[in-house]
């Protein structure tokens, strides 16, 4: 007789991780507050997107919720599932939220919309499933440290898996680690068990990766910024089953020939590379200045260096040398014509013109405006790209995770700038004094961009308070962030 097989040991150390491992680095909860208002930032900022608008919304116009989940920013209270996927198409639209580089890359932060809606859903409405007992007994659901917890979990799960296996070399998308992600720790969120977490989990690994078409030439479009909150919201979809008693697959990855392993990675199993603790949150990458993607973060900023010397004499530019590493070749090296805002924001070419041009870039300078400038065509004409193997073996280093790029120009009369070599960018842990400042200044501005003095002095006198922020429930959080709240908490 076959019997049913044990769990494998990756959904074993993930549910025990989520459900059974307590958080002792005060350090993490720090740099959690800070991804989470970076997050909270780049959200906001998108709300001024129309295109990114479009999905911010009920799946059924005109539908109540009314104790569902609320999107900051927003009027809106959805379910906890549409409102995951509100959420991360706000935080990822617009190519500005934090970032995480090994074997495979992605950006953690896309968890957040799961971990917000989920937290305000339960601490709204902790009734539904009787699984909060603090909840039951009267006292408020979940306080934000319940949150940065959650934060501080779905990033180590995502960055660890990410540590040693590479998706996209086998043409998947990042975002599959997202939603495993998100699934196992939106699950412990909802009261759930260890088992409950490794049925969630089960399936979705049996959900399989998405494909990398929309974010690669000459195919690349704006699902680029909504794939992540579609696998956010699967997650949310994922955890509520497996609460409401929805069975797993044990054996989901091991399976001979039916598994995961045999039927996507050609018998490879994926590694946990080290055990789970804070490492990611606590060595994530913030992009504080450009909102690009980050292999040309460095690049840009070397434009941006070079901008004085050359903005007199654009016309004389013979030759533009990028020289660089292998994983941006891979993925941003375009030529050609460039299609739309999401064609525009993974050419490299394309963002050191901008950097040249205008030494600044911004997400308006990724609009069909900015790209009609026929100097910018001009200025791709003459770049060459070249690899520095040295550059790809120091990103690959886990030891400096460098994100290089070198730029000099050639003018026609001989002459040339100097090479501009940036090693690290600006959100990399190896320049957080530089960085963080600035993070704080992006979480502000994002602020006034959505609200008035009062508010904004409001919300940042709470999230500038680490214990502060840590106790408030996350009910009276998510109210600060609606637009019809009071201004004080």
């Amino acid at each position: 007789m076959i019997t049913r097989p044990e769990p494998d040991d990756e959904l074993i150390a993930i549910a025990r991780y989520v459900t059974d491992t307590p958080i002792t680095s005060s350090s993490a909860y720090d740099m959690a507050r800070a991804c989470l208002l970076d997050a909270l930032a780049c959200a906001m900022l998108a709300l001024h997107e129309p295109d990114c608008m479009r999905h911010v919304r009920p799946i059924v116009p005109g539908t109540v919720v009314p104790h569902g989940s609320r999107v900051p920013g927003t009027s809106l209270t959805l379910d906890p599932v549409q409102a995951a996927f509100a959420l991360g198409c706000l935080i990822r639209w617009l190519d500005f939220n934090d970032t995480w580089l090994a074997a495979e890359w992605g950006h953690p932060s896309d968890n957040l919309g799961a971990l917000l809606a989920v937290a305000d859903y339960v601490s709204r409405a902790p009734w539904s499933l009787g699984l909060v007992p603090q909840a039951q007994a009267g006292q408020p659901g979940l306080c934000m440290r319940d949150v940065l917890t959650a934060l501080i979990k779905a990033y180590e799960i995502q960055g660890v898996l990410a540590l040693e296996n590479s998706l996209n070399r086998r043409g998947f998308d990042h975002v599959w680690f997202v939603k495993i992600a998100s699934t196992a720790v939106v699950t412990g969120l909802l009261g759930g068990r260890a088992e409950h977490v490794i049925n969630a989990l089960s399936n979705a690994w049996i959900d399989g990766p998405a494909l990398r078409t929309y974010r690669q030439y000459p195919n690349t479009g704006a699902r680029k910024s909504w794939a992540a909150a579609d696998a956010t919201s699967r997650a949310v979809r994922l955890a509520l089953m497996a609460l409401n008693g929805e069975m797993g697959y044990p054996s989901a990855l091991t399976a001979p020939r039916w598994g995961v392993y045999d039927v996507l990675m050609q018998g490879q199993p994926l590694k946990l590379a080290q055990p789970l603790a804070s490492y990611v949150v606590e060595h994530i990458l913030f992009k504080v200045a450009y909102p690009a993607e980050f292999h040309a973060q460095t690049a840009i900023e070397a434009a941006i260096q070079l901008h004085p010397q050359v903005i007199d004499r654009l016309d004389a530019i013979e030759q533009i040398t990028i020289t660089t590493h292998e994983a941006a070749i891979r993925i941003i090296d375009k030529t050609g014509p460039l299609h739309n805002p999401a064609d525009r924001d993974h050419c490299l070419q394309y963002m050191v013109a901008l950097g040249l041009l205008f030494g600044t870039v911004t997400s308006a300078h990724y609009q069909d405006d900015s790209a009609a400038d026929p100097r910018i065509d001009r200025l791709r004409a003459c770049m060459v790209v070249l690899e520095d193997p040295q550059f790809s073996r120091d990103y690959l280093d886990p030891q400096k995770r460098a994100i290089a790029n070198t730029l000099q120009i050639r003018f026609g009369d001989g002459s040339q700038t100097e090479a501009v070599t940036v090693q690290y960018p600006l959100g990399h842990p190896r320049r957080r004094a530089e960085g963080m400042p600035l993070v704080l200044r992006k979480w502000q501005a994002a602020l006034h961009s959505r609200f008035g003095d009062a508010r904004v002095h409001a919300i940042d006198a709470v999230c500038q308070d680490q214990q502060r922020l840590e106790a408030l429930p996350v009910a009276d959080f998510l109210d600060l962030l609606m637009p019809d709240a009071p201004d004080s908490a």
